[in-house]
Order: structure tokens, then sequence, then C-alpha cells
């Protein structure tokens, strides 16, 4: 898996990325504090469609152990099917916000996740890269 990306696959992550965090900002001015994850989740889906990109939501991805299914993950939103995107509203991001995405980013066989933060008054956000 761990292939090399081209300048344009770079190009394109980086510009998906950026569209994602201005969405985000755009969302949290809009509708300010206060609100559950699922409300920002879907403000944030309906804002990146206005923006032209492909999302889905709440994607379901089997998480296996040894051969075996033991789990199962939806990712908040899937952004143009390759960026992982977790809404959270916490004071502040912990490691295992990291450690959970970079696990969500194993299980969804994706390379970038975006961790997303509506709790304070300026929305906050991490870009979390899975190095497999």
């Amino acid at each position: 898996m761990g292939h090399a990306m081209n300048t344009n696959e770079h190009e394109f992550i980086d510009a998906v990325i950026q569209d994602s965090v201005g969405a985000a900002y755009e969302v949290a001015n809009t509708l300010g504090g206060g609100f559950l994850e699922k409300v920002y989740g879907k403000a944030l889906a309906r804002e990146l469609a206005l923006r032209g990109r492909d999302v889905k939501q709440q994607v379901s991805y089997s998480v296996m152990y040894k051969g075996g299914l033991v789990g199962e993950y939806f990712a908040d939103l899937i952004v143009e099917r390759q960026l992982v995107v977790e809404l959270k509203c916490v004071d502040q991001f912990s490691n295992e916000h990291m450690a959970q995405c970079l696990n969500y980013l194993r299980a969804s066989g994706l390379r970038f996740g975006l961790l997303l933060n509506f709790k304070r008054s300026k929305m906050q956000w991490k870009r979390i890269i899975s190095g497999f």
C-alpha cells in the first residue's frame, strides 16, 4: 500500500483538505457553537456539496481481526472517496482522538484524515496521515 504519490495526487488531496477545512470554518461561523456533532456533520456535507465536492456520510467499514469480522466503523464523512473526516465537539483534541482517526484510516484503507472540532468559538482542525 505504501506507493509514492505523484504530484497531481498530492495537489488533489491538498485541495480536498483545503476545501474541507474552508467548508468547516464556514459551517462553524454560520451555525455557531452548541450543536451536536451530527448537526455539524450534515451541515458540512451540505457545504461541501455546494462547493461541488463528492461527499458520502456515515460510510460503513468492516474491522477485521485475523480474517474475522470483529466490528464495524462508520466514517462521519468521506470526501472525494479519499479523505476521512471525523467531527468532534470536545474541549481539546486528545491523543486518543488521533489514534482513533489512524485506526479509522486503517479500517477504511484510506491514507488521509481530517479531525474537526466544533466545540470552541474558533473551529480547530488537524490533518492525520496514515503511513501504513
